[in-house]
């Protein structure tokens, strides 16, 4: 690109000097060339006053020097050379002046002017005065010169600039050449810089807004398949040894109670998946509201469906929302993603006693889960997608907690290191509905 716009200037810049250079250079030499004739003429009128009527009787004349490196004569109606010099025979500019007419010409390698003698209306004589057109020729070819150099110099000053130009306009272009690149390489965090050309520019900032789409989407997909198998796993798990214990069940009242067990547990990856689902839609499109849950059954069937996990590993769940309104409506499945979340980090990474609580903060409702253990690692990165403070979980379950409680209009944090207690924040409304407009006989 960058020879091409130095070819297109270098193409520009030569046509208009051409345009410019040869009318200017004609016109040079048109004017020398006429600067000359009028000084022959002007040294012809001069030596023209001079000359008395009767150089002709013998009265000698005096005629002024002539032009430099040229001549200055006088010649009587025959032709004659009578004074000055010149040649000895007038020639046919001297013919010509003879007919009282002024004459500008040239003879041979020769610039010629003639001017004829007039005593009472008669010509009687005629002044010839000659310079070499060498001598013009030379001024001629001596400011041609110098317009070359003027024209040579003019293009040069015009492929620098050109070069310059065309450096200005590649640079950007090839770092965005450079970033397409890297973007097919598989960096989708190559971003093209910006410049100071705003065609470039906008180009550069669709490239990037381009590129942030397909990043966030490929983040939805990736995000959708960790929480989706994080989700899952232990549901499946329990469902698997739910089965398993089925098989083994002879009698027909615990084979339908193990059955009842199998469908909850089937009833609950369903909502799993479809919370997965729902959170994993890009952001800027619409999404579908949750089904929502009075605040109490939530809980009660939350603890109720912990209370065994914990217990057989010797772990205890108390739980207290005792001043929590009957009538309070929440998001019950997101809401019990979040809280089973924080439940299950507090089996695997806590421990002693783990405690289930609401509090009603008015316009929210405030969940905590606590147990007995200690967060030392810093609260801002307990979040970060990836990020497992002892190196034994996956990263993905606070993370996603906390974007499900993003998406529901809440916040969820860590609010004491010691006892280790994560608070979930969710709004209500005055009239017992939440932040997204719900209302009690809804869901």
């Amino acid at each position: 690109m960058r020879q091409r716009v130095v070819r297109v200037a270098l193409t520009a810049a030569l046509v208009a000097v051409v345009l410019l250079a040869v009318p200017l250079a004609l016109a040079i030499r048109s004017s020398l060339y006429a600067d000359q004739r009028d000084s022959l003429e002007r040294a012809a009128l001069s030596g023209a006053v001079r000359i008395s009527p009767d150089y002709a009787t013998g009265d000698p004349v005096e005629l002024p020097a002539g032009p430099a490196g040229g001549h200055l004569g006088l010649y009587d109606p025959q032709l004659r050379l009578r004074a000055g010099n010149g040649p000895r025979t007038g020639d046919a500019a001297v013919r010509r002046a003879l007919r009282a007419e002024v004459v500008r010409g040239h003879s041979g390698d020769d610039l010629i002017v003639t001017v004829p003698v007039s005593h009472a209306e008669r010509v009687i004589g005629v002044v010839r005065a000659s310079s070499p057109a060498a001598a013009v020729r030379g001024r001629v070819l001596a400011v041609w010169a110098v317009l070359a150099g003027a024209c040579a110099l003019a293009l040069t000053v015009a492929v620098l600039i050109a070069r310059r130009q065309a450096r200005r306009l590649a640079a950007p272009l090839e770092d965005l050449s450079r970033h397409s690149r890297a973007v097919t390489a598989g960096d989708l965090g190559a971003r093209a810089a910006p410049s100071d050309i705003a065609e470039i520019d906008q180009v550069a900032r669709a490239h990037n807004e381009m590129l942030q789409s397909l990043t966030e989407l490929l983040r939805h997909e990736r995000d959708f398949t960790a929480n989706a198998s994080h989700q899952l796993r232990t549901p499946l798990t329990g469902l698997q040894l739910t089965l398993e214990a089925g098989l083994e069940q002879t009698d027909e009242g615990h084979l339908r109670d193990t059955l009842r067990a199998a469908l909850a547990t089937t009833r609950r990856l369903h909502s799993t998946v479809e919370e997965v689902l729902r959170l994993s839609r890009s952001r800027g499109l619409p999404r579908s509201a949750a089904p929502h849950t009075p605040v109490l059954r939530l809980l009660r069937e939350t603890g109720e469906r912990w209370h065994g996990t914990l217990a057989r590993d010797g772990r205890r769940l108390e739980c207290e929302f005792h001043d929590v309104p009957d009538d309070v409506l929440v998001p019950g499945t997101p809401v019990a993603e979040i809280l089973g979340i924080l439940l299950d980090n507090a089996h695997v990474h806590g421990r002693g006693t783990i405690r289930l609580g609401v509090r009603d903060l008015d316009n929210a409702l405030a969940f905590d889960v606590s147990d007995e253990g200690t967060v030392h690692d810093e609260a801002a990165r307990l979040f970060d997608r990836g990020h497992s403070g002892n190196g034994e979980g996956t990263g993905i379950g606070l993370a996603l907690a906390d974007d499900l409680a993003v998406s529901l209009g809440g916040r969820l944090s860590l609010s004491h290191r010691h006892p280790t207690t994560f608070t979930l924040l969710i709004p209500v409304r005055q009239d017992g509905t939440t932040q997204d407009g719900i209302t009690e006989g809804e869901g």
